[in-house]
């Protein structure tokens, strides 16, 4: 029996979250899974290693390898040490002097970032070396950037500054958009049209399913909307699609309701039809607005609790495969 092909899209916590969600469909689903994810962060250890060496930034690829690494104790312990980070070295003894303090270029690093950097410039190739990590990991699945050139990420956003709510202002790079205060307007990469990675296309025309979300709207799911090759795959794909919305507002998207989040993808990509909408049962708020927003994009709403009951707003892997698994599983 062929496997169900699902392509999910994103980068960082929400699509981590949405692939060992799928790792939990694996038991009642034959899942063939691809994670497409953005390269556009320029904060902590990759932002560094992005400024000082070039190449993609590593972070979000990591944490998608990780999400999907394999179950055999040898295969966890990899998976620990790619998310190992360098604590700052303690100060150093010298003979005849008190303890001095040094540089240390390590700390804050992330050892998986590391090594998919060196894999890179060893194989000369970002794929290639996602492919070999994940064979490392022993990874249920691949893992693929959107596009083998990294991207800056700008918006426009206004009342940036409290004390002018009216002004606009340019903000410039993943990681001052995803802090950003204000109100995002608009949103674009640089360059304005990168090109998409072959394997992602071939990925994405060959799917069953495309997931978006859950993750930061602006910064991890719309990106790759804005990368033409891809976003006409996107629209092509013979696959269905599904969105799985936020459980709250980021600070990017402070002020965006769940209606809104569903507007934006038709804002940036108006061609896209959407088969369902996923949404937490107790997180949607007025079910009949994201209902109405969901039809404009031709989807069903289908709500569930895929919370983690603790009350923290995150998404719980095992509840949200469980939701999951009756929807990928459904006959067209």
């Amino acid at each position: 029996m062929t496997p169900t092909r699902v392509v999910a899209f994103g980068g960082g916590h929400g699509l981590s979250a949405s692939l060992r969600a799928l790792r939990h469909c694996v038991p009642g689903l034959d899942l063939d899974i691809t994670a497409v994810v953005t390269v556009g962060d320029d904060g902590g250890s990759s932002g560094r290693l992005r400024a000082e060496r070039g190449g993609l930034p590593p972070g979000d690829l990591r944490q998608a390898l990780v999400a999907l690494s394999g179950d055999h104790p040898a295969t966890r312990r990899s998976a620990a040490l790619f998310q190992h980070r360098f604590a700052a070295a303690t100060p150093v003894p010298t003979l005849g002097a008190p303890a001095r303090a040094v540089g240390d270029p390590l700390a804050g690093h992330a050892v998986g970032n590391l090594l998919l950097h060196g894999l890179t410039e060893l194989l000369g190739d970002p794929v290639a070396a996602l492919d070999h990590a994940g064979a490392m990991l022993g990874a249920v699945g691949r893992v693929l950037p959107m596009s083998r050139q990294p991207v800056g990420i700008e918006a426009r956003v206004r009342g940036v500054d409290p004390a002018r709510p009216d002004e606009v202002r340019t903000v410039r790079g993943q990681h001052q958009v995803a802090v950003t205060t204000g109100v995002v307007e608009s949103l674009r990469l640089t360059p304005a049209a990168p090109a998409a990675c072959a394997e992602a296309v071939t990925a994405v025309r060959a799917a069953d399913w495309l997931i978006f979300g859950p993750g930061s709207w602006y910064t991890s799911v719309l990106p790759h909307l804005l990368v033409p090759g891809l976003a006409d795959a996107i629209v092509s794909s013979p696959a269905r699609r599904l969105v799985t919305l936020n459980l709250v507002a980021e600070k990017e998207t402070s002020g965006l309701s769940l209606p809104d989040h569903l507007d934006t993808l038709r804002r940036y990509l108006p061609e896209l039809k959407v088969d369902m909408v996923l949404a937490d049962s107790t997180a949607v708020g007025d079910p009949v607005a994201v209902e109405r927003a969901a039809e404009s994009l031709g989807a069903r709403l289908v709500l569930a609790p895929v919370a983690v009951v603790d009350g923290t707003p995150r998404h719980d892997p095992a509840a949200l495969g469980a939701a999951l698994v009756p929807l990928l599983g459904a006959d067209r």
